[in-house]
């Protein structure tokens, strides 16, 4: 099996610098890559691994302890002063999205606990990865427990287990990896916070880049050993300077003035807590130590800042990680770069946002795809968003876990017992079930019989999350600027919510004569929030033809995701006026959604004294909860009870 040349990775040069520090220093706390699809993020991180200085380990250890320095704590341990080694490549540990808990970390040994009674520990993949490099591809849709135990264990430099009676801790120092695609959700901040760095990558513009890494990548697949031998030499030296880093960091000083530095650094860009000020100074160590300095200087900072800061600026889940380059400079009393000598694309400033000129002002004949409409539209920028009721399906679901609706899960609580092959073993209940009713099993090999376990598994309840459908009226009759705005408003805190609660969203608008999927079910709550502020309004009512599109949507989603339940949102004042037997075509389609058990919410944007309770007899329709837009906010409900009890 060849591996691509690190040497020869035509990609970005931040992206190439971050692996080297945390190979150097793995305490920084790993590297978060995000970067569009197709931009060789996994190539790299795979070919960064080869690059690593080969491990001497125990003999027979399966916890990878270092002869020179072996873990008192070790579960194989102690290990005696001068135990037999062995040399082998770093490892490349690579942990799948769909994991589980019991196998990153390690568990009871099944096979021995039931065939010789003894509780016995099995390393899980944090063990193989010690003193290697744990890449974790699109981390962005791991769950959420266990990037928080990836992150402790990468911070901490130990894992500790406390599981179906094993009490076993162990070292588990590594270089953590993760890439993502931000199209596909992001991290809550909180998550990114504890990545030591991020890097961004993109695919190269210049047309001359761009064709030597396709004439690279064509060298390599026509002749890899002849592709490898070229670059060996590049390979083997960066093996060396990884090597002499690591033996220069412990002699790298950081200074009174340094540290002062990057306190002030930290505290001008404003970000949380004091885990970028020390992941700035392990960064800035090791990047002195990897360009062979013996003291950190302001150099050595300023590229620490850089990779450290930007994605702990991201206070909002909303908001887009970034920094002032400026602002560094001058801090650490840099001179700014020079300015692109192509400057940038000066064709004009992109009016379709919330911002750009004729925000909020009408607009005649231009609907949401650019095409003329016949009708003045308008686009409302939505207010600051809010804490939401929480909307659930009915029932209880078996979809993937999250935080909304209850469902069978794999995580969460205990509530029974079942016969099956997959899931988690419930103990107790197999103990249980085999003392009253052995069964009898084979012996392999002979004719003889012995008594079998009778296995139960966990039968867990928890919250799953859902796919959250919006389907939005953007009509004229929704075009009135302080109800439009109420409007989008609602609409963003309920994706805030989704967000929170890890949910697929989709976008389906409607307005004219024509209802448009403007976002096709996606994990990434960012983009529905760009489509929903950039939304104009006005024209005809076509609500028919919007929920016709919902229920064409669901049904195309189910056949992707059968166990993922939709929670369809229909954001409307209920007065359809789009061509002949409009409410009546309505009232139909929200018939067809109800025959086909989809659970909705109706929020109903109807606004003023007089009002014709249209929403209310759709969601009648639809068997779905009628909310009106001002009691879709979390503290609104509490409001309305009281005023009425008054």
């Amino acid at each position: 099996m060849h591996v691509y040349p690190f040497s020869a990775v035509v990609g970005s040069d931040d992206l190439a610098l971050a692996l080297s520090l945390c190979a150097v220093s793995p305490s920084i706390g790993g590297v978060l890559v995000r970067g569009e699809k197709g931009t060789a993020k996994s190539t790299t991180v795979r070919a960064q691994a080869a690059l690593l200085p080969q491990v001497t380990e125990v003999t027979g250890c399966r916890f990878a302890c270092d002869p020179a320095a072996p873990d008192p704590a070790c579960p194989d341990g102690p290990h005696p002063g001068g135990a037999a080694a062995q040399t082998r490549p770093a490892r490349l540990v690579e942990l799948p999205v769909g994991a589980t808990e019991d196998r990153v970390t390690g568990s009871l040994h099944l096979q021995k606990a039931l065939s010789a009674g003894t509780a016995e520990y099995e390393p899980g993949l944090l063990a193989r990865a010690h003193r290697g490099v744990l890449y974790v591809d699109e981390v962005n849709l791991l769950h959420d427990h266990l990037v928080d135990l990836l992150l402790d264990a990468a911070a901490m430099g130990r894992c500790s287990v406390e599981r179906d009676g094993v009490s076993v801790s162990h070292a588990a120092r590594f270089v953590l990896v993760g890439t993502m695609n931000p199209e596909e959700g992001e991290l809550r901040p909180q998550l990114l916070d504890r990545f030591g760095l991020t890097v961004e990558v993109a695919a190269p513009r210049d047309p001359q880049v761009r064709a030597e890494i396709v004439r690279r990548r064509l060298a390599f697949d026509a002749d890899p050993d002849v592709f490898v031998a070229r670059w060996a030499d590049a390979e083997a030296a960066l093996t060396r300077r990884l090597a002499q880093a690591r033996d220069r960091l412990p002699q790298v000083r950081l200074g009174d003035d340094a540290l002062v530095a990057i306190a002030e650094v930290c505290a001008a860009f404003d970000v949380d807590g004091m885990r970028a000020d020390l992941v700035t100074a392990k960064t800035a160590v090791a990047h002195a130590a990897w360009v062979g300095r013996d003291e950190v200087t302001r150099a050595d900072i300023a590229v620490a800042a850089r990779l450290a800061l930007p994605h702990r600026r991201r206070r909002n889940p909303f908001d887009e990680p970034g920094m002032d380059e400026s602002l560094l400079d001058e801090l650490l009393g840099e001179q700014p770069p020079e300015p692109d000598p192509d400057g940038p694309d000066d064709s004009g400033p992109d009016d379709s946002g919330p911002d750009g000129p004729g925000a909020g002002e009408a607009t005649p004949g231009r609907d949401d795809r650019g095409q003329g409409s016949g009708a003045a539209t308008s686009v409302a920028a939505p207010a600051e968003p809010y804490r939401t009721r929480l909307f659930t399906a009915d029932r209880t679901g078996r979809g993937a876990a999250g935080r909304r609706s209850r469902a069978r899960t794999t995580v969460g609580r205990t509530v029974g017992e079942r016969r099956g092959d997959t899931g988690p073993i419930h103990l107790p209940a197999t103990i249980r079930a085999t003392a009253t009713h052995p069964c009898v099993v084979p012996v392999a090999g002979t004719t003889e019989t012995t008594h079998g376990w009778q296995v139960r598994r966990k039968v867990v309840e928890g919250r799953e999350a859902n796919l959250v459908l919006l389907c939005v009226d953007a009509s004229g009759s929704m075009a009135a600027r302080q109800r439009m705005t109420q409007v989008k408003t609602a609409i963003l805190s309920l994706l805030l919510d989704a967000y929170r609660r890890r949910d697929t969203v989709g976008l389906v608008t409607f307005r004219g004569d024509r209802a448009t999927l403007v976002l096709p079910p996606t994990n990434s709550v960012d983009v529905a929030a760009t489509r929903l502020r950039e939304l104009p309004a006005g024209g005809r009512t076509p609500l028919a033809e919007g929920l016709l599109e919902a229920a064409e949507t669901i049904r195309r989603h189910r056949l992707r995701e059968p166990d993922r339940r939709a929670l369809l949102v229909v954001v409307t004042d209920g007065r359809a006026t789009a061509g002949p037997d409009a409410v009546a075509r309505s009232l139909a389609a929200a018939d067809r959604l109800a025959a086909a058990g989809i659970d909705a919410v109706v929020v109903d944007s109807e606004t003023g004294r007089f009002r014709m309770g249209l929403a209310a007899r759709l969601a009648e329709r639809l068997g779905a909860e009628h909310v009106p837009v001002g009691e879709v906010h979390a503290d609104a409900l509490t409001t309305v009870v009281r005023g009425r009890a008054a």
